[in-house]
């Protein structure tokens, strides 16, 4: 320790003319309150100051660090008072009981002593009084603070490594999960609330039967389910609590792998940040690490866990840039996530677009480099009626045991929220009977206290009401779904499957599940022909060969049956005619909209079919002029002959427009033979008989 008259040697009337900083912290809070001792010699450089000169109304204690680390100056308001006042030029001294107590960290340390030689402050400790504008000072200073980081982490190192090898035994004790409790020899137990454990039951069964995380949370809720927790604030630590399951519990309960009997420790690791705090990041399963399996009870087997973690990787990429295999949603697609590109092998995603006002799917190969053009792109229509053929060939060869498998699954569903519900009425009803022995308890004539806990005996009372009524509408709604009548239902129901899925009533979730239940995945290849193979969860596969798909305007082209049909309409019917025909016969465009006249024509123009008066003339028909100036009269008299029936014309548009028909009659020159026939039809009309040839 330096001497006295050293240390007043040090001490100039410059610093005098500053205030002088004493620094105290303690590490943690249990050693401000029992390591007493430590704080009295912190607070005891006060008199250190004061002997060096400073008087007392000039010396400030910073102990605003009480119980924080010195591990970072983060968090440490009173250091970073402290390193302000001394860059401002401020003090004149920084006393602290060691360098231990002012930091733990080198660089923050280090801060101190670069802003300290550049203000001139001194900085005494226990030891003695240094000036770090001096290099031998500064030098010493240099190695306390690297001894003191180099304390610190000796210490942590002996710390971590005793929780790690407590750890690998097994018996470290750590804070368990909702449903899984200490016994009274340390054992890990599920909790003895047989309402805790069935709730629990319930949920790794319900998300064993739908696969999504938000499935269970829509199940609990739409039953009025409870979810249990423990509360974790100091005055009600571990109480147990009732409310809905929400989100965030789903995905935190699924990936803790104590429910399924595993002893896991070191799942995270903290991560030291510029800032100086720490982050904690979420390693992988491979990197946990100790990892016992089935070391105490849970709820699901070591192997239903890793493949409920699966299920929630391959939900999440619905959300990923791949959007590889994703939960059945509303998309008119029946293969979402299921389908291998046949060309790369990865998985295709699924693409939806409108259409004429409806929504088309498409499988795109979704490869990952993308510097190269996509593998193929596959509409997704012909390929979903392929495999949906496929599905009902395989339903309905099971129509009996599938008819036995819902009935049990909804009876066993059933079951078990009328049995929570049950447990439910029960906890509800002791905790009325509690809140009512404590009301007759009281004095009543203590009115603040009776009228409190008569309050509180109501609330309880209107609990224990709702619980009841939740229940008996379970039981009702039980009643109603298994009578004879709902049986018969779903056995006319699966027999009825091939009818039920092209329902559209049916929602294509609800189809996508029956898929993901029968099929593993379909490979597509696209070629002069389309590859469809389909693998089974059975392990079979099938084989198809379709049509090679069509292009987008090959799919809006109109069927060559339609064409056929126009073509040989043509010979006796106009546009019109025609568009009313194909409608009557549930024909339809390319585009699925009903014809009128202007399609029929642009369909005819556009396939290179003749037109309806070509095609009469070709037949003998001649034109309206021709056969006037053949009769020598004029037009309008050739059209009221056509009305009265004294020639023979047809219409070859919608416009009324006509070609004649002229009698055949060799042996008349072309005007005598044209005067003759006007002849004979003038004494026709007069009354006198005369045959007239006419051909039809």
């Amino acid at each position: 320790m330096m001497h006295a008259s050293t240390e007043h040697s040090c001490v100039t009337p410059e610093h005098l003319r500053r205030d002088a900083y004493v620094y105290i912290r303690q590490s943690t809070l249990h050693q401000v309150i029992h390591n007493i001792e430590s704080t009295k010699r912190q607070y005891a450089l006060r008199d250190r100051a004061i002997a060096l000169g400073w008087p007392s109304e000039r010396i400030h204690i910073v102990d605003a660090d009480l119980g924080q680390s010195g591990a970072s100056a983060a968090d440490r308001m009173g250091f970073q008072q402290l390193v302000a006042e001394v860059g401002l030029g401020k003090a004149g001294i920084v006393l602290g009981l060691e360098v231990s107590r002012l930091a733990r960290n080198s660089s923050d340390w280090h801060r101190l002593l670069e802003i300290c030689a550049l203000s001139e402050t001194l900085i005494l400790d226990e030891e003695g009084l240094y000036d770090p504008s001096q290099f031998n000072d500064r030098l010493l200073l240099g190695l306390k603070g690297t001894m003191s980081e180099a304390e610190l982490h000796v210490i942590r190192a002996r710390l971590v490594g005793g929780i790690r090898n407590k750890a690998k035994r097994g018996e470290l004790r750590m804070a368990l999960p909702i449903g899984l409790v200490y016994d009274d020899q340390g054992r890990v137990v599920r909790d003895p609330d047989q309402q805790v454990q069935s709730t629990m039951q319930l949920f790794f069964e319900e998300f064993h039967r739908t696969q999504s995380a938000a499935a269970v949370c829509r199940h609990f809720r739409l039953n009025n389910i409870p979810f249990p927790r423990r509360l974790r604030i100091i005055e009600q630590a571990g109480n147990l609590v009732w409310g809905p399951l929400l989100r965030r519990h789903v995905d935190q309960t699924l990936r803790n792998p104590r429910y399924a009997g595993a002893y896991v420790w070191g799942r995270t690791k903290a991560r030291k940040m510029p800032n100086g705090t720490y982050h904690p990041i979420k390693l992988n399963q491979d990197q946990w690490q100790v990892v016992l399996p089935n070391v105490h009870a849970g709820y699901i087997s070591w192997e239903r866990f890793q493949r409920n973690i699966g299920i929630l990787r391959d939900n999440a990429r619905a959300y990923g840039p791949d959007r590889c295999r994703t939960s059945p949603q509303d998309g008119p697609s029946l293969l979402p996530g299921m389908v291998l590109c046949g060309i790369c092998g990865s998985r295709m995603k699924t693409s939806y677009h409108m259409r004429n006002g409806k929504s088309m799917a498409s499988y795109l190969c979704n490869r990952t480099d993308r510097q190269e053009r996509k593998c193929q792109s596959i509409v997704s229509r012909e390929i979903d009626r392929a495999v949906s053929r496929l599905i009902l060939d395989a339903v309905s060869s099971e129509n009996v045991n599938l008819a036995s498998a819902v009935q049990a699954d909804i009876r066993q569903r059933q079951s078990e929220v009328e049995r929570l519900l049950e447990q439910q009425v029960k906890r509800a009803t002791y905790e009325a009977r509690l809140s009512r022995d404590r009301f007759m308890r009281v004095d009543p004539r203590n009115r603040l206290v009776a009228d409190s806990l008569e309050s509180d005996w109501n609330a309880r009372l209107r609990q224990q009401r709702e619980a009841e009524e939740q229940l008996d509408a379970q039981k009702k709604q039980h009643i109603d779904t298994l009578d004879d009548e709902g049986k018969r239902s779903i056995l006319d129901m699966v027999n009825n499957f091939p009818t039920l899925w092209g329902d559209q009533r049916v929602e294509n979730r609800d189809r996508k599940r029956i898929a993901r239940l029968i099929i593993e995945d379909v490979t597509l290849t696209k070629g002069d022909q389309l590859l469809v193979q389909v693998r089974y969860k059975s392990g079979m596969t099938k084989s198809l060969s379709l049509g090679k798909p069509k292009n987008g305007w090959q799919q809006r082209e109109t069927s060559k049956e339609v064409i056929a049909q126009i073509d040989r309409l043509l010979d006796s019917h106009t546009y019109d005619e025609i568009a009313v025909e194909l409608n009557s016969m549930g024909l339809r465009s390319g585009l699925d909209r009903m014809f009128d006249d202007r399609m029929v024509e642009e369909l005819r123009r556009s396939h290179g079919l003749t037109t309806m008066e070509e095609r009469l003339l070709k037949r003998g028909y001649i034109r309206e002029v021709e056969m006037a100036r053949r009769l020598n009269i004029c037009t309008a008299s050739l059209r009221i002959w056509l009305k009265r029936g004294r020639v023979q014309g047809r219409a070859y548009n919608d416009k009324g427009q006509c070609l004649y028909l002229w009698p055949e009659d060799g042996n008349v020159p072309l005007k005598q033979q044209g005067r003759k026939f006007r002849d004979q039809l003038v004494d026709a009309a007069n009354g006198q008989s005369h045959s007239i040839p006419m051909t039809s």
